[in-house]
């Protein structure tokens, strides 16, 4: 880890192929046996040292053969295209898990079970979310195309609400849990339907997550 400071607020959306929940929050394994994830955000207000990332978003492309903590995963990062050349380096270094302190944010824990990282994509990220509402697009072509929606009670037929809260979580203190569908192109193709989502307001720093 270098003295590097760094600082992220915004929105996050995050869809992977597990049951609604999602067992990883509870140190379970896995619902099919492996994890495969996408994951947005777009930052509110934010900075790597002295470059400002205020506006710029941000996605993630990600799959392990087996459980997370078992390692052997791959990632496809990809980085907003309007990002300058020293903003596309800071958002590189901290999606990395670089100059942070060891188990401090996911970027950081996930960056160590990884075996494989697939050259960084610089692309168009059309990225729309609402947290309370439990929705979110998410567009960015020849990589990814995303939605989530809320949970529906299969009886009535209406929304239902659930959150997951971890206090000392190192992704998000409050999350908003709903469902979603996902398909990715390129070198890590992934089909992904009516599984867990969830939406968080996110503020993680060098340190960990600010609760």
């Amino acid at each position: 880890m270098t003295n590097v400071k760094w600082t992220i607020k915004g929105r996050e959306f995050l869809h992977c192929n597990c049951a609604y929940g999602c067992p990883c929050q509870y140190n379970a394994l896995p619902t099919q046996g492996h994890c495969s994830a996408v994951g947005v955000i777009e930052i509110e207000e934010g900075h790597h040292g002295d470059t400002r990332l205020d506006g710029l978003r941000c996605a993630m492309i990600v799959a392990w053969p087996g459980a997370i903590h078992e390692g052997r995963g791959e990632v496809v990062p990809i980085v907003d295209e309007r990002a300058s050349a020293a903003q596309r380096e800071a958002l590189l270094r901290i999606m990395s898990g670089q100059d942070t302190e060891p188990g401090a944010t996911f970027f950081q824990v996930f960056s160590t079970t990884f075996e494989t990282f697939h050259d960084p994509v610089f692309a168009l990220i059309d990225f729309e979310v609402d947290i309370e509402g439990r929705t979110a697009r998410v567009s960015i072509p020849g990589w990814m195309k995303a939605r989530g929606e809320p949970i529906l009670n299969p009886v009535t037929g209406e929304q239902h609400r659930a959150r997951l809260n971890l206090p000392n979580g190192f992704e998000y203190d409050t999350c908003e849990v709903g469902r979603g569908w996902a398909d990715t192109t390129g070198v890590l193709p992934l089909s992904l339907a009516d599984s867990h989502a969830h939406f968080a307001t996110i503020h993680m720093t060098e340190r960990g997550v600010v609760h």
